[in-house]
């Protein structure tokens, strides 16, 4: 690796740490608000779409660049999947553990290998199919521990999330669009369905200076950085960075709410990241070899 390629990549180590650090504070974030889930929603969404247009309209004045708010009919397809994905997680955060959530939603690159298999004809390799069987294992668990432990309906509204972020993973690698400010863009529509709700009782949030910064600053930071993470890094590495938020965010809860998860959850999650961790090394260890070859 050369001079230049190194600095390279230990830039793109510390872009995509910082994303992962700022994904993995959101949910205690949401929680430290206290609100009912229709305000927090409401607010939350509200604040990352105002972020998400200036952003837009910055890089616009400021720059060559002229990256679409939306990119055609195939963008809104999945800026749709984008919002929805943001309701479903939020119903998820209030119904049922943290830990069951982040760890559900880890599967979301297995949702996506799926959908590219179906959609695409994309067929996944013999180790992401075992991932894929070790993970919907660990996920089993985690929803099954759901029924006697009354967050089904949690754990469930997780497992949509994961699906739905991947069907918008699944729209963007079919068209090869750029799709940066989608996502933040995208809340406008969770912004609006919590406001409609939110506002005709009045917004109810004990803490909203919290929900603010989740939605303000953690949310845009934690997105920009692992969008932009992959310019430096390769897939595999930024995959791990995504782990952060499923690892650390049971451990922030633990520490401010003493929120303990339960047997099954800690085993399927258990189960998770070690899949993904194992299948992450394998894939750079995978590259590595192709790189030094080709030399």
């Amino acid at each position: 690796m050369t001079e230049t390629a190194a600095l390279h990549h230990r830039r793109g180590l510390v872009i995509t740490a910082i994303g992962g650090l700022a994904l993995s504070v959101d949910v205690p974030l949401l929680r430290l608000g206290q609100g009912d889930i229709w305000s927090v929603l409401a607010v939350r969404s509200s604040a990352t779409f105002v972020v998400g247009l200036i952003l837009w309209l910055l890089v616009r004045r400021f720059t060559r660049a002229r990256p679409p708010l939306v990119p055609g009919k195939a963008g809104a397809l999945a800026g749709l999947f984008y919002g929805l994905s943001s309701m479903t997680f939020l119903g998820a955060v209030f119904h049922t553990s943290t830990a069951n959530v982040v760890f559900i939603v880890a599967f979301t690159p297995m949702f996506a290998a799926l959908l590219a298999w179906i959609f695409l004809k994309d067929r996944p390799s013999t180790a992401t199919l075992l991932t894929m069987a070790a993970m919907i294992f660990g996920v089993s668990l985690i929803v099954s521990g759901g029924m006697t432990g009354g967050h089904l309906l949690g754990n469930l509204l997780a497992v949509l999330s994961a699906l739905l972020l991947a069907g918008a993973i699944t729209i963007g690698r079919a068209h090869q669009l750029d799709m940066g400010f989608v996502p933040l863009i995208a809340t406008a529509l969770p912004a609006a369905i919590g406001l409609a709700v939110a506002l005709p009782t009045g917004i109810v949030i004990a803490h909203p200076g919290w929900i603010f910064l989740d939605g303000a600053l953690m949310i845009p930071l934690a997105f920009w950085c692992l969008a932009t993470g992959p310019r430096y890094l390769s897939g595999p590495e930024v995959g791990m960075f995504y782990l952060l938020e499923t690892i650390l965010a049971p451990l922030w809860v633990w520490m401010i709410f003493a929120e303990v998860p339960t047997a099954r959850g800690l085993v399927g999650g258990a189960i998770l990241v070690g899949a993904l961790v194992t299948y992450s090394a394998w894939q750079m260890r995978v590259r590595r070899g192709a790189v030094a070859f080709n030399h």
